[in-house]
Formats: C-alpha cells, sequence, structure tokens
C-alpha cells in the first residue's frame, strides 16, 4: 500500500484552516497588484493558480480583471473555493505531478507550494508540467520562502492558540528538509502533523530551472519587488519565461 503524503491528509483537515486562518490576505493582494502590473498582463490573460488553496490568489486576481482557474490537490478547498466561481473564474481538483490538460498565459505557484517530495525528480517533474502547460510567451511565477533566511532565523518551538485549540509547534532542518511538527488535542486525542519543504536555497532552484529549460528573468525578495538578498529578504520570487 501506498503511503498518503503529508499535505494530502493536512491541508484536508479542518485543522489546518484553522491554524493558518489569520494569513495575511493584505500580503497577497498587494504581491498580486505588484507582480500583475510589473508583468503588464493584458486583461485577456488567463491564470493559473496553482496550487490555489482555498481560493484567496484566485478571488482577487479574479477581482483585478483576469480570467483565471485555480487548481489544488485538496478536495475540501476546492469544495471551499467553489462558492466564488464565475464566468471567469473556476476551481477544479488537480495534482501538479500530472501533465496539465490546458494551456495558460501565466501559472503562478506562490506562497511556498513546492518542494514537497524526498525525491528531487518529482519536483523537476512539476516544474516541467508547468513549463509544458505554458502558451508560447507564457510566464511561470514561483513565490517561495528564502530558505537561507528561515535557517538563520529558526524558531523551534512555538505555541499558537487559535479557536480553543493549543497547536504546539516544532521546527527543525533536517535531511535537507525545513520541518514544522505540529501537534494538537482535541477531546483527550492527540493529533499530530508535519509540513515538510525542501530546503531550496537560490543557487539549487536556479539549477532546477535551468535543468527543466526556463529562462529566469527577474529574482525578487519580497511583496514589493525589492531586490532578492539572500541573508535579508523574506521571500525568494523568481519570474520565468
Amino acid at each position: 500500500m501506498k503511503t498518503r503524503d503529508w499535505f494530502t491528509d493536512w491541508f484536508n483537515t479542518p485543522y489546518y484552516h484553522i491554524l493558518y486562518k489569520d494569513r495575511n490576505d493584505a500580503d497577497a493582494q498587494l504581491f498580486m497588484k505588484n507582480i500583475t502590473a510589473f508583468l503588464n498582463l493584458s486583461k485577456a490573460t488567463h491564470i493559473l493558480d496553482l496550487p490555489c488553496g482555498k481560493g484567496r490568489h484566485a478571488v482577487f486576481l479574479n477581482s483585478l480583471g483576469y480570467k483565471v482557474t485555480g487548481a489544488d490537490l485538496s478536495e475540501n478547498s476546492i469544495q471551499y473555493a467553489k462558492k466564488f466561481e464565475n464566468e471567469s473564474l473556476h476551481f477544479e481538483v488537480a495534482d501538479m505531478r500530472k501533465p496539465f490538460v490546458n494551456k495558460y498565459d501565466a501559472i503562478f505557484n506562490l506562497f511556498t507550494s513546492f518542494g514537497y517530495f524526498q525525491d528531487d525528480a518529482e519536483d523537476m517533474l512539476i516544474l516541467q508540467n508547468i513549463k509544458n502547460g505554458l502558451q508560447k510567451d507564457g510566464v511561470f511565477v514561483f513565490d517561495f520562502l528564502n530558505a537561507d533566511k528561515v535557517k538563520a532565523n529558526l524558531v523551534t518551538k512555538e505555541t499558537k492558540i487559535v479557536d480553543n485549540i493549543t497547536f504546539n509547534i516544532q521546527r527543525e532542518i533536517k535531511n535537507n528538509f525545513i520541518l514544522k511538527h505540529i501537534s494538537f488535542t482535541i477531546d483527550n486525542e492527540l493529533h499530530s502533523y508535519t509540513e515538510r519543504v525542501k530546503y531550496l536555497d537560490i543557487k539549487k532552484m536556479k539549477s532546477f530551472f535551468e535543468k527543466v529549460g526556463f529562462t529566469i528573468t527577474n529574482i525578487f525578495g519580497d511583496y514589493h519587488l525589492a531586490n532578492f538578498d539572500s541573508q535579508t529578504s523574506h521571500r525568494l520570487i523568481i519570474l520565468a519565461k
């Protein structure tokens, strides 16, 4: 029996959404405004938001006037997102490891939604699928954590109380992965999940992009599109064609 991937289970639980319910929409919207303006995307642009979660980026991009498709492996998230659908906004359950049916003018991979797999080949496959899913002059927007800064500022233990649930969080970097162990008790039952994101610094990400044949056009370090600095930048944002 094949074991399920950690994200399949964790992203589908209601507790994932409770823990992260205060995510900053203002940041997300600022980034979407800045990046679409920088790319000078026409309103005819069809954008794929992959994976889209519960649709917060996709809904906002659609409100800016773009045709948007949001795709995610989590049926739970897509079910929630579908209530926002309209003629130019569509959501579907999809696995980014499988080739895409359609081609898009732009594909956005946002908020550290990459590097989940043990084997680099699976991450490369996703990048290959994204490249194959772009129209001839299409653009790829990749938004990831800045691994060097995460390492330098790692908070190893943290407790968060959300909706009367006490989440105990422990972080470590081990075997080339940034691990976030999350445990909490509901009705005397202990639940525990581990988020695993590969330690991908700028050098490694550049090599991934080059191997699948992407041309990197810009690298930014935050949602204001400041230049990337491995020591100080909050994010690693790569634009490629």
